[in-house]
């Protein structure tokens, strides 16, 4: 029988959601991986570009470990940023410069979560203050959380590109069935709306 390991647990599916965010970026030209493909702007780089920061505040200036130090992005939460400034890359902020942000914001954030116990209590300074105490382990399951929803949203902006899907390399996470049996599937779905909407 294997020892629970919570911590350990937390982190795995953290890194897995890591991992398929990022992974929505390849193969993709500047352009696609930057445009806008929702009314709101959702685009990929400023979906990784945003986790970096949520990873960024919650496991470093929650507990007492700023990534940034005195030198923070303009677009950091303690700069005078625009609205949204954390969900789209400028043109000089370049694919590499956000991704490897994004890989240098895991080490920074599994360094916290191996140093600390679950139960370490930490700040969140942008909260308001009669709730801005937290744990550690509260921080991972909201990170992770986060995490998770924006992959999901990565993975719609991808399929709009160019079709693609998955959840990782070599494993899509789909039904049996290639593109043109998809294609017949949403046709279907279309149909089935149209009828329900006629009769409901």
């Amino acid at each position: 029988m294997t020892t629970p390991d919570p911590k350990a647990d937390l982190l795995r599916y953290l890194q897995d959601a890591r991992d398929a965010l990022l992974w929505k970026l390849d193969g993709l030209s500047e352009y696609d991986i930057r445009r806008p493909l929702t009314p709101t702007g959702t685009n990929l780089l400023g979906l990784v570009k945003h986790t970096a920061g949520v990873e960024l505040g919650y496991f470093g200036d929650t507990f007492g470990r700023p990534f940034f130090g005195e030198n923070p992005p303009s677009w950091w939460y303690t700069q005078d940023a625009e609205p949204e400034a954390d969900m789209w890359a400028t043109p000089d902020e370049s694919r590499e410069d956000i991704a490897g942000l994004y890989r240098r914001a895991w080490e920074h954030a599994d360094a916290t979560i191996a140093a600390l116990p679950l139960e370490a209590t930490g700040h969140v300074p942008w909260w308001p203050e009669e709730r801005r105490e937290t744990t550690l382990h509260h921080i991972m399951v909201r990170v992770i959380a986060d995490t998770c929803r924006h992959a999901g949203h990565a993975d719609i902006v991808r399929e709009l590109i160019d079709g693609a899907v998955g959840l990782t390399p070599g494993k899509d996470s789909m039904g049996p069935g290639d593109r043109a049996g998809r294609e017949a599937h949403r046709r279907r779905l279309e149909e089935a709306a149209r009828q329900a909407g006629v009769t409901g």
